[in-house]
């Protein structure tokens, strides 16, 4: 099965991460997307991270009845900060039926020489990359990557933690489910 790995906090999840997990299920030849969800990236931040656990039901309660769409906690379980080449290692050794694939945005492609062991990255995993305004990919540093035009919004889950701090409407950012358990939890308060 070739599986994509979409990486990132997700925290929470919205509205903008759930139409390109959508959009790259649906349109490439990729069988499945996984949201693997980080519970350090190593380039951000911990501050303001929802208990990863949460997090997770969050995007569960998203996806759920998609077929295609699915979460994955194997940082969960792994060393902190997570590094990207360690899971995709882990979860070759665990999943040998699988292929692997990378999804990310023009934005993190463009910092992607910051990652731990990136040559091996670029040598090894197929990158789904969906193109950010302002990121426009010109140099692919000779990786296997498949550059898409997915349907992007301009919604950042700072954004909507900021809305939450301020006691404004989060509804249409994120699904009513998600939205709910947030209310219903009191998260980013």
């Amino acid at each position: 099965m070739k599986i994509g790995l979409y990486f990132g906090s997700f925290n929470p999840v919205h509205i903008g991460h759930l139409i390109i997990a959508s959009f790259i299920a649906n349109n490439t030849p990729l069988d499945q997307v996984w949201f693997v969800i980080s519970p350090q990236n190593p380039l951000k931040k911990k501050g303001s991270l929802l208990n990863e656990q949460h997090r997770k039901h969050l995007i569960d309660l998203s996806i759920d009845g998609e077929k295609k769409l699915r979460t994955s906690n194997v940082e969960f379980k792994l060393p902190q900060p997570s590094y990207t080449i360690d899971t995709l290692t882990y979860l070759d050794e665990k999943y040998p039926q699988h292929h692997f694939s990378i999804i990310m945005g023009s934005d993190s492609y463009h910092n992607i020489k910051r990652w731990k062991n990136y040559e091996i990255l670029l040598a090894n995993y197929e990158i789904y990359i969906y193109q950010r305004p302002g990121f426009m990919i010109s140099n692919t540093l000779n990786a296997r990557v498949t550059l898409l035009n997915a349907p992007l919004l301009d919604i950042s889950s700072t954004h909507i933690r900021n809305l939450i701090h301020l006691k404004k409407s989060i509804r249409f950012l994120v699904p009513d489910l998600v939205k709910e358990e947030i209310e219903k939890h009191q998260y980013y308060k």
